[in-house]
């Protein structure tokens, strides 16, 4: 029987398409004379945010171009330069990227109708979320209990303590009667790590890297297209399930309980 639906936030719940971080690290790297694409910029989304920064300048093609400009491999030194320079941008958008995405409001109600408690997990910081949190209560999504990387010492995605924190605030009594859901490769093995039920949702997603507008603009095939290679991407990383959209996982959760 489930008991709790643990959500992502960015890509997930608010922020179609997750383009605040994106944005800002994209800003940040550029600060520094490097140039990123947004592929590289998505690929680690869902980290912890210094965690995002290592891996991007683990990259090759960004590393070579960080050594090319600067004259020396990327450190960590490096990391926290681009992060003062990500934080300050970030913080300065937040509020107008924490409304929620469609659907998100009606699930969270259906889900709480049939019973269920809504926690959350998020790649920011306390501080951010502290900006998200209530600019998304206002608009109507707001979860039974929130969580970043800063209340499990740091260890964020995809490590399962984020989930296992929240199943301790709810009272759940096994990993089995959570369900995870997220937008990210990032969400799906912090799922798969905790051992709960692990869901990719693709409309809005981090994965799919679309504004709502630019989605709506593709013909039926090309979303298929698009829905299908992010799909396969999340059930590679372990996803029990993939959902077009939030509206569908109120059934899949009673199909769970039965």
């Amino acid at each position: 029987m489930i008991e709790a639906v643990i959500f992502d936030w960015a890509g997930t719940t608010v922020d179609y398409g997750c383009f605040a971080p994106v944005q800002a690290f994209v800003e940040a790297f550029a600060h520094h004379g490097v140039a990123v694409t947004m592929e590289e910029t998505r690929k680690p989304t869902g980290m912890l945010k210094r965690d995002h920064i290592r891996t991007m300048l683990g990259m090759e093609r960004i590393a070579k171009e960080w050594e090319r400009v600067h004259g020396r491999k990327p450190c960590d030194t490096d990391v926290d330069a681009v992060y003062a320079q990500f934080e300050p941008k970030l913080f300065s958008i937040l509020d107008q990227y924490a409304t929620p995405k469609p659907f998100a409001v009606e699930t969270a109600a259906r889900l709480r109708e049939m019973g269920l408690k809504i926690g959350s997990t998020t790649g920011y910081t306390d501080a951010m979320m502290n900006i998200v949190v209530p600019q998304a209560e206002k608009q109507g999504y707001a979860p039974d209990f929130w969580i970043s990387p800063d209340g499990v010492d740091g260890k964020g995605r995809p490590y399962p303590y984020m989930i296992f924190a929240n199943m301790k605030e709810l009272g759940v009594s096994a990993v089995k009667n959570v369900v995870k859901v997220g937008d990210t490769i990032s969400d799906i093995k912090e799922g798969v790590n905790a051992g709960v039920w692990t869901v990719g949702v693709v409309e809005g997603s981090s994965e799919l890297g679309l504004s709502q507008s630019e989605y709506e603009a593709l013909t039926e095939a090309e979303q298929e297209e698009v829905c299908r290679q992010v799909s396969e991407r999340f059930r590679a990383a372990g996803a029990q399930f993939v959902i077009r959209n939030l509206e569908e996982l109120p059934a899949l959760i009673r199909a769970l309980g039965e």
